[in-house]
């Protein structure tokens, strides 16, 4: 798997051509695929003419409307790195789609555009939340709908939790926050609710949705935390060549806690409706 990394995460946003590989083959299976499949389902429900699926990655919630929306349904899919786009595209989906480079702080869509946008695990990294929200808001048509979804706390996501605190042991003085920072830092559902209001939204729905993440072992899910994420940033900084062998002492943690072999962990996200 390592072949896929040539290039170095610069931020917490910023992924190569060969990182949007990795990304692809080890986190969507392992964290991203059944929430996709779940926020396009309610976004179905929704019986929409025109969807925008904002900050998309590699398209793994796209694939999953392309599948459920009728074909009338017209989908465009946006996110701020090409890389990610274009691999998006190379994969492709079951009907036409519209894909396009853009930046959610400054959406190149006319006011009162679509019925419903979407966006999956990516608010958090947002530069501004609430401006981000009010763009969103913007091109929404009256009484269209944004569904989104946030990470719960590390203390209730077992892969993430476990490499957390496996790095954080190795580096006690210093530790790596990027996980508790960004993705798993922002389900305080109040924080959620008040960002929304403050972005002009009218009404807020939050619900809990738990579910299982299964990994083919432990390194794989080691692999997917340490190296396709931003996490590799800081585990380099803080001890440069030594990325392989903080990788497999966190797979070592998750072996000591789930078994080798085929495992599985809890997750849990907080999806949100605003209109």
């Amino acid at each position: 798997m390592n072949k896929y990394i040539t290039n170095k995460i610069l931020s917490d946003s910023s992924f190569t051509v060969d990182v949007a590989t990795f990304y692809e083959s080890t986190l969507v299976p392992l964290i991203f695929e059944s929430y996709a499949e779940d926020l396009a389902s309610r976004a179905k429900s929704l019986n929409p003419d025109c969807v925008l699926d904002v900050a998309c990655g590699t398209g793994v919630v796209t694939r999953a409307l392309s599948k459920v929306l009728p074909d009338q349904c017209q989908i465009t899919s946006t996110d701020l790195n090409d890389a990610m786009i274009k691999h998006a595209e190379k994969i492709g989906t079951s009907r036409e789609v519209t894909w396009e480079q853009a930046d959610v702080m400054a959406l190149p869509f006319d006011d009162e555009t679509f019925d419903a946008v979407v966006c999956q695990f990516s608010t958090m990294f947002f530069p501004d939340r609430i401006h981000g929200y009010q763009e969103i808001r913007r091109v929404l048509k009256p009484g269209g709908k944004f569904l989104f979804s946030i990470w719960n706390g590390l203390e209730v996501n077992d892969f993430a939790n476990t490499v957390m605190d496996a790095v954080t042991a190795l580096f006690p003085e210093n530790p790596p926050e990027f996980l508790s920072r960004t993705p798993y830092g922002h389900g305080n559902p109040d924080e959620i609710k008040n960002e929304i209001n403050v972005a002009g939204f009218d009404s807020c729905h939050l619900i809990q949705q738990d579910d299982i993440s299964y990994s083919k072992n432990p390194t794989m899910a080691a692999i997917a935390f340490c190296q396709g994420t931003p996490l590799r940033n800081e585990i380099e900084d803080r001890e440069p060549g030594g990325l392989e062998r903080v990788t497999a002492v966190a797979a070592n943690s998750i072996r000591s806690r789930f078994g080798d072999g085929q495992i599985q962990g809890r997750m849990s996200a907080v999806i949100v409706t605003a209109e």
